[in-house]
């Protein structure tokens, strides 16, 4: 089987800086154009590659003027048009424009994700976003051509109570939506909400596990099947550039901060944006050893419901699973936060509470 590629382009500008926010992005900068004209450089450095999937986040790409939105976007049809399946772009219900719009629906983006988060006003405003639900319809139904919808939401927000994040879950599941993250707001140093909260945790660990179960009880009875740990899916739409990372499969990171991973090696662009705008966009390349592949093949294939394939590990590897990490296996099994059925071992239900425990456990 053809092994599939993705590439996933950095737009590091914000109209304003959400309070949890610590991202790679600048506010309104006046470089936009030279970025864009640097990007496009980068991306036909990669110009013998046909990537599958695209997915254009930030920052928040719909910031960028429509002119420069569609000088990339013809770029990108230019030298990855012919074998594009999922092409996704991320966009804030404040700042997609009709212009923007129109670009979008000409450009084959098949895909777009719309960074949500609450439907509650007070909510959205407390964590610095800047809009509104009402903003959110407006946006959501102009988009009727584009049938794959995906939305961010996040849980354990400031002042967030469980019944208003159970508003929040009906509320979406109304929506004609295909695809729904879900993720607990976390305190990251250097954010106003980490300044505001010095650090500590917002909702306690007993609200952030009612909060999570909730999601999963409200999506399942609403048709959404849980594929990964933080995201729901109908039937056919989950998110396939995502799945590559889970899975280990190679992708381009192009942009200012982002990753790749070709051919055992991942690398990381700088974060200077000056420097990238000069042309000097690569800042460190490690390359993956075995060990270390191994390692990601358990901690990130586990995040997944599907959990992994003994008989993949034994492909890729050469070895036999049980030979590697037979003993956390049988610890885990044996705890009841792991399952192993025929060829796949994935967490239980109490395996995904306590995953970043399992995780890393496969780090040692």
């Amino acid at each position: 089987m053809k092994t599939k590629l993705g590439l996933y382009i950095h737009i590091p500008f914000c109209k304003s800086k959400c309070y949890y926010c610590d991202f790679l992005s600048f506010v309104n900068s006046d470089l936009m154009e030279k970025y864009i004209d640097a990007l496009i450089n980068e991306l036909r450095s990669y110009n013998e590659y046909r990537p599958n999937y695209i997915f254009i986040g930030g920052g928040t790409p719909s910031v960028l003027p429509p002119f420069l939105l569609r000088k990339l976007l013809s770029e990108i049809e230019q030298n990855f048009g012919s074998e594009i399946l999922e092409y996704t772009i991320e966009i804030n219900p404040a700042t997609l424009t009709q212009e923007h719009l129109k670009i979008i629906n000409k450009s084959g983006i098949n895909r777009v994700s719309i960074g949500l988060q609450s439907t509650n006003n007070m909510l959205l405003k407390e964590i610095g976003r800047i809009h509104t639900l009402q903003d959110f319809e407006n946006t959501l139904y102009s988009l009727s051509d584009i049938e794959n919808i995906n939305i961010d939401l996040m849980f354990a927000l400031p002042n967030q109570t469980i019944k208003q994040w159970e508003q929040t879950l009906l509320t979406v599941t109304k929506y004609p939506i295909k695809h729904i993250s879900a993720y607990a707001l976390t305190l990251e140093e250097g954010t106003k909400l980490f300044e505001k909260y010095n650090g500590k945790s917002i909702a306690t660990a007993e609200t952030d596990r009612q909060m999570y179960d909730l999601t999963k009880q409200i999506l399942s009875q609403y048709n959404y099947s849980q594929y990964e740990i933080s995201n729901w899916a109908q039937l056919g739409y989950q998110c396939n550039h995502n799945i590559l990372y889970w899975t280990l499969q190679p992708y381009i990171g192009a942009g200012l901060g982002a990753s790749g991973y070709l051919e055992n090696i991942r690398y990381t662009n700088t974060t200077d944006i000056y420097q990238y705008i000069s042309g000097k966009y690569k800042k460190e390349e490690n390359y993956i050893t075995t060990q270390m592949s191994m390692e990601e093949f358990m901690f990130l294939g586990l995040r997944m419901m599907s959990g992994v394939s003994k008989n993949e590990f034994k492909q890729k590897f050469g070895v036999d699973i049980k030979n590697i990490y037979g003993e956390q296996i049988k610890k885990w099994i044996t705890l009841a936060a792991m399952i192993e059925v025929a060829d796949r071992i994935y967490l239980s239900e109490y395996g995904v509470n306590i995953s970043n425990t399992i995780f890393t456990s496969f780090l040692e």
